[in-house]
């Protein structure tokens, strides 16, 4: 299929931010609280030169299909990081590139000594639940750190 995966640059900004508010509505999750709503979406590229923050973008051609990333959330205990920002066009769904992203981020996690990823999500993202769930994520009774994403009602964690 051709796809390049790679760690995000400025020049993504834009239509990255478009992907993920597009997402939202089509899953009728772009409410208060979410990402839709954080300005840092429109300059992603900058928030991820954050110590320990990564961010992987999925491109074929010049066209991106997503991506999902890797950050140090406030309060999160010391050896997790959050896994972020994971959204994928429609096309893009269904062909195992959400999975190479999240093994990604979490082979990048592992080579910085963390031992736990944490994740965010909401009952409208079943598909992306479901998803986690396969990859051994699993469900938790209470947020852990303070992403400031009060819509997000679930939570989940994996060992690494």
């Amino acid at each position: 299929m051709n796809i390049e995966i790679r760690e995000i640059c400025q020049d993504d900004n834009f239509e990255l931010a478009s992907l993920i508010r597009d997402t939202l509505k089509e899953f009728k999750a772009d409410k208060p609280g979410t990402v839709y709503y954080d300005e840092s979406t429109d300059h992603l590229s900058d928030l991820f030169t954050v110590k320990d923050s990564c961010y992987f973008v999925a491109k074929k051609g010049e066209k991106l299909l997503g991506g999902a990333g890797i950050f140090p959330t406030e309060g999160l205990p010391d050896d997790t990081l959050e896994l972020v920002k994971m959204y994928l066009l429609p096309e893009a769904r269904g062909i195992g590139l959400g999975r190479t992203l999240i093994e990604k981020c979490l082979q990048e996690a592992k080579g910085r000594g963390y031992k736990r990823i944490y994740l965010e999500t909401m009952s409208e993202l079943d598909k992306a639940v479901k998803a986690y769930e396969r990859l051994g994520f699993e469900l938790l009774d209470k947020p852990l750190g303070n992403s400031g994403h009060h819509s997000c009602e679930l939570w989940m964690s994996k060992e690494i």
